[in-house]
């Protein structure tokens, strides 16, 4: 490995330490659905984006909450003696990608078939606190 190569990996490496994460993969709500309601808590504070999370009448709001406290607990462990509180963590990003899809066929009138696409997604949470993103779009 050179040396500019081995240098922008231990700046990655770097950076991560600040970064939590959790995914989830193959969940069977389709992504669609499943961006309606990631798009509500992008960017927002975690306190927040669970409080939103928890009071959503919407199904995958309900998969959405254990994928964030589950960052969370990542950060924790990442971080110990920290408080949550005083680390101003958001949710930094959060990817909705779509994922396999199960074909079944779905009886038609006259002797006909139609197509059925039970679709699933992948989702990936990542928390970062507010000083360290602003610090990013800065050098940005």
């Amino acid at each position: 490995m050179g040396a500019r190569k081995r240098l922008r990996a231990e700046q990655m490496k770097e950076a991560r330490k600040n970064v939590a994460m959790a995914m989830l993969r193959n969940c069977p709500t389709s992504p669609r659905k499943m961006r309606l309601v990631a798009d509500q808590i992008r960017g927002i504070e975690i306190q927040k984006a669970l409080f939103i999370l928890e009071n959503s009448p919407k199904d995958a709001s309900i998969r959405l909450e254990k994928l964030v406290r589950s960052a969370l607990a990542n950060w924790q462990q990442k971080n110990e003696g920290e408080r949550v509180e005083d680390a101003n963590l958001i949710v930094e990003e959060i990817q909705v990608d779509s994922a396999r899809m199960l074909k079944r066929i779905q009886p038609a009138p006259q002797g006909r078939a139609h197509r059925i696409r039970k679709r699933s997604n992948h989702v990936t949470v990542v928390l970062g606190s507010k000083e360290a993103v602003e610090e990013n779009k800065s050098a940005e």
